[in-house]
């Protein structure tokens, strides 16, 4: 695909954000002062600050109360000069069976393996959960600066938006890994790049190449590849990789160690040639393949292992983006290393 952006399609980026580990009761007040700063920071008033305090306070309460643990990320999600809080709340715990009835109002969580989370549906602009027994727990929210109208509330994976959330190495302040999303014509396109290293300048080759694929005029993963490739020159350089679903097609081109996979009724693997963009790397060539309606498409750095399988994981691929890749990240970004995993809901594709 070929041609000028249509400066109305939405872009975002989800910022890095900060993960918080909630392993102690006086860890709620942490996370819950930095979610209301942070809503203040993003032009949220006083009130619906306090309201997502009060959902990110109750998911840590959780946490600690039946989990022993978890993590919560918050992180910023950036469309079109909008800007969005977006929490994730991830443990490894009992889990539930019935995550609707545990968000309905009246359920205590005192009395139950499950959330509690009247106020969830109620205050977020989306949300959405994926839970198993013996699997633990992963929750989304998004606010905006207004609270949703009675009636609108709905999941986040109603909007089949593709998203992905990074994590930095234990010692270091900044991710070297970045992503991007991008829509174009009905194209959706994602990037992720492993900057070589850790660290400042690792972050600063893998914002190189977000800033590029987001300025670059709508093009297919090649072209789009080429002009990250160019843009790396003069930093570090990065492993990179793109793909691209337009209806029943996916595209797919990469320069190193990003790996993917499409999950649907088997799991496919996305491999891309050994190289580091911005310096010396093979021809970029571009790989197709089928997809249909329903399956997801991830793509991730070295931080993860490459055996990424969610046939283990019931209804996962129904779930939104955001819950897709936290679950991804709790239970498969094992090694030492800044990580970063994007899931590309297939969405208006024919069905098998």
């Amino acid at each position: 695909m070929t041609g000028v952006v249509d400066p109305d399609e939405p872009r975002s980026v989800l910022e890095s954000g900060a993960w918080y580990t909630v392993d102690h009761p006086s860890a709620v007040g942490r996370v819950r002062r930095a979610a209301v700063t942070t809503a203040i920071r993003l032009g949220h008033d006083e009130s619906r600050a306090a309201e997502v305090g009060l959902v990110v306070s109750e998911l840590a309460t959780n946490q600690t109360r039946h989990a022993g643990s978890g993590r919560m990320l918050l992180a910023v999600d950036r469309t079109d000069g909008c800007a969005r809080l977006t929490v994730l709340a991830v443990d490894s715990g009992p889990g539930m069976r019935d995550v609707a009835a545990a968000m309905r109002d009246g359920v205590s969580s005192r009395g139950t393996l499950g959330i509690g989370l009247g106020t969830l549906p109620r205050l977020a602009g989306s949300w959405d959960a994926w839970s198993a027994p013996g699997a633990g727990t992963v929750v989304s929210a998004a606010f905006d600066a207004r609270r949703p109208v009675a009636g609108d509330e709905r999941p986040a994976s109603t909007a089949g938006a593709p998203s992905g959330i990074t994590r930095a190495m234990t010692g270091q302040q900044v991710c070297g890994d970045a992503f991007a999303v991008r829509l174009d014509d009905g194209a959706s396109s994602v990037l992720v790049a492993d900057g070589l290293g850790h660290g400042p300048l690792a972050a600063a080759a893998s914002q190189a190449a977000v800033r590029a694929f987001r300025a670059a005029p709508a093009a297919g993963p090649a072209i789009l590849l080429e002009r990250v490739h160019r843009a790396l020159a003069g930093t570090r350089g990065a492993a990179v990789a793109v793909v691209q679903q337009i209806g029943s097609t996916l595209r797919h081109a990469g320069i190193g160690n990003i790996a993917g996979a499409i999950h649907g009724t088997r799991t496919r693997s996305l491999l891309s040639p050994p190289g580091i963009g911005g310096s010396r790397s093979p021809a970029i060539t571009e790989t197709t393949h089928a997809v249909s309606e329903g399956d997801v498409v991830t793509l991730y750095s070295d931080g993860l292992t490459d055996r990424v399988n969610l046939v283990d994981y019931p209804g996962l691929l129904l779930r939104s983006a955001t819950v897709v890749a936290g679950v991804i990240m709790r239970d498969f970004a094992v090694r030492r290393d800044d990580a970063c995993v994007v899931v590309l809901p297939v969405r208006g594709a024919a069905r098998p």
